[in-house]
């Protein structure tokens, strides 16, 4: 129990201001949940909900495809909203996002793999929906090795090297998406595209049960190190000498981004903007301090994401928009908002 301990000890190092701003984000969650699983090309009440219809059609749609989506979409946000916030946290910069150490391109070469090459050099039997989720999270262990064999266990040389090593493997993994493009036949160009723009279409139990159990448990595991985010910003040095193991917490945080972002890209593609975009609108409400802003870009993420994902059901429906483009849209005048202001700063 003592993991659930250090869970809720962030209540003990947040103002009351903080403690209420984190109870309506998760009124707003829950809100936004329900909104999500009411709404779509197929409509439902909260009561046939919380009470589901003997119909044979409502009730597979309820819960064989409404529901595992909601709740992927809200696991992913909140993933990328708590990634996005512990790794600002950890190099010291406002503006780093889950994509900064390669990870989400590690996975998106894995699952472009699968995509383009699958058919043809895997056996049908073995090729199905199982194939590229696990081909993604393959791609972002790689990223996850070559982190941590390059930088001696995530010790050598400071944040900013290892940062330099993330820049370099989105490079490698670009152009290896760029050749698996090139080479593509146009079903699996049309593929790979709409992969990359993100979409939550194809959450079923199967897929998602396993992988919302690791994101939880990783989420779990990192939200206790808030404290030593917070010391961490002293630098290194200074954290050195108030006790803080700093190699440990990078390979705590490195560890835990990674397998959450990357679990995240394998069912969901490509979504930008998130991890960079929840983290401010946390601190611009709440604050700064870690053990606040952790959960709290949780529960923001997670109700982005399921907004987003209702919108993309929405706008133009009975057809579906890329999630990735409404999260962009969103997050792209975000970011220049964020420019300009630092420049007036």
């Amino acid at each position: 129990m003592a993991w659930l301990f250090n869970y809720f000890s962030f209540l003990k190092h947040s103002t009351s201001q903080q403690i209420l701003i984190s109870f309506a984000l998760i009124i707003s969650l829950v809100f936004i949940f329900l909104l999500s699983v009411s709404f779509g090309s197929f409509n439902f009440s909260i009561i046939e909900f919380l009470f589901p219809s003997e119909s044979s059609i409502q009730k597979t749609v309820l819960l064989e495809i409404r529901i595992p989506r909601v709740l992927l979409a809200g696991f992913v946000g909140a993933s990328l909203g708590l990634s996005g916030a512990s790794l600002q946290g950890l190099f010291r910069n406002p503006l780093a996002d889950p994509g900064l150490i390669g990870v989400s391109a590690g996975a998106a070469l894995g699952a472009a793999l699968v995509i383009v090459l699958g058919s043809t050099y895997i056996p049908a039997y073995i090729f199905n929906t199982l194939a590229l989720p696990i081909s993604a999270v393959a791609g972002a262990a790689l990223v996850i090795s070559l982190l941590y064999f390059f930088t001696r266990g995530f010790g050598y040389q400071g944040i900013t090297y290892m940062l330099l090593i993330g820049i370099a493997v989105n490079a490698f993994a670009s152009v290896g998406i760029g050749i698996l493009t090139f080479i593509s036949t146009d079903s699996e160009l049309r593929g790979l595209t709409f992969w990359t723009m993100g979409s939550f279409g194809g959450a079923s139990w199967q897929i998602i049960l396993p992988a919302l159990m690791i994101i939880m448990l990783s989420m779990f595991w990192m939200i206790p190190s808030s404290r030593k985010l917070d010391l961490l910003q002293l630098g290194e040095p200074e954290a050195y000498r108030l006790g803080i193991d700093v190699q440990k917490l990078k390979f705590k945080v490195i560890v835990s981004s990674a397998i959450t972002v990357g679990i995240s890209v394998s069912l969901s593609g490509m979504i930008g903007f998130v991890g960079l975009v929840v983290p401010h609108l946390v601190r611009l409400l709440g604050g700064v301090n870690h053990s606040f802003l952790l959960p709290a870009s949780a529960f923001l993420g997670a109700s982005l994401m399921m907004g987003a994902d209702l919108l993309s059901r929405l706008l133009i429906a009975p057809a579906e928009l890329p999630v990735g483009l409404i999260t962009s849209a969103i997050g792209a005048p975000f970011f220049l908002w964020l420019i300009f202001r630092s420049r007036r700063i």
